[in-house]
């Protein structure tokens, strides 16, 4: 049996079809099946448009959060309720084609326990989207310490094995594709086309994806705080050969220095640097704080098409 996460928030515009384009492939691959909606606090008609699909469709599954947790909560529901023995992630927006689902299920049956969509090519998107997006995803592979593949989101066949082993992981903070890259198994990439969005509204603005970034490092990766170690360092050093330099001016020769401008502009750009490091410092510190808080991931407020086991 397989299954489909679907996390959904304000997708009204696309749901529909993405409801008819993910029925249509599954039934193509002739193999018992569910489709499971994750409505993340939609503010639309989102969840009663997907309501109509549990009435006629007895594959389809709603979860119904009882606000918005976010898109990583919303995965985790998802793969917490599915029961197949395969799972498909997909996002509501069609950018990912499901038709490459067959292809992704040749793998897995091949052996491997991840198979991830690799994107070649993202069409219908601006030059500072495209360029942000490939320094994001270089950025994170270089900053964590496990082996993350580049231009990949959460788009992906996971075996159950691979689901139960990241259910299993306490963190709240969740950044989906680094953990099953964490678990390990038999992973490989299927190469696809990004396509533009069918309709509606991206919900990672440039905002949304510094954050992104910022949880995925700190959740995976010291590298930052010893970064800040060294720079603090390096400054330390800079500032002792400056106040020599200063020292033997004023004690072996007549050259003055005329003002504070020097002076102060030392002083900001450390005094910068220290917050900088502060800051750093306080997003491990919040983490922490979220984990010791032990709140759930998300709220369910109800589901249907489920069974009583659910």
């Amino acid at each position: 049996m397989f299954s489909v996460v679907v996390p959904v928030f304000n997708e009204e515009e696309v749901i529909t079809e993405t409801y008819k384009r993910l029925s249509g492939v599954m039934q193509g691959m002739a193999e018992p099946y569910e489709l499971i909606f994750v409505n993340d606090g939609s503010r639309d008609k989102s969840a009663a448009i997907i309501a109509g699909f549990c009435e006629a469709d007895k594959n389809v599954r709603l979860i119904n959060f009882s606000r918005n947790f976010g898109h990583m909560s919303a995965i985790t529901a998802g793969m917490e309720y599915a029961s197949g023995d395969a799972i498909f992630i997909i996002d509501a927006d069609l950018q990912d084609p499901p038709e490459i689902f067959p292809q992704m299920a040749d793998k897995w049956r091949e052996g491997y326990h991840v198979v991830y969509g690799q994107r070649k090519k993202r069409e219908g998107e601006t030059f500072f989207k495209k360029a942000s997006a490939k320094i994001f995803y270089r950025f994170i592979k270089r900053m964590t310490h496990i082996e993350m593949p580049v231009d990949t989101g959460e788009f992906r066949l996971i075996d159950k094995t691979v689901n139960d082993a990241v259910k299993k992981l306490p963190e709240k903070s969740r950044y989906i594709r680094g953990l099953v890259s964490w678990v390990g198994f038999k992973q490989t990439a299927i190469m696809y086309v990004r396509n533009e969005r069918f309709a509606g509204q991206t919900k990672y603005p440039l905002g949304k994806m510094v954050a992104f970034a910022m949880d995925a490092v700190t959740a995976f990766s010291y590298k930052p705080l010893k970064a800040a170690t060294t720079l603090g360092f390096l400054i330390s050093i800079a500032s002792f050969i400056y106040i020599a330099v200063i020292l033997f001016q004023g004690l072996f020769t007549d050259t003055t220095v005329d003002g504070w401008a020097s002076t102060m502009g030392v002083i900001l750009f450390t005094q910068g640097i220290t917050m900088m490091i502060l800051g750093l410092m306080g997003e491990y510190i919040g983490r922490i704080y979220e984990e010791l808080k032990n709140r759930p991931v998300y709220i369910v407020q109800e589901t249907l098409g489920f069974d009583e086991n659910h």
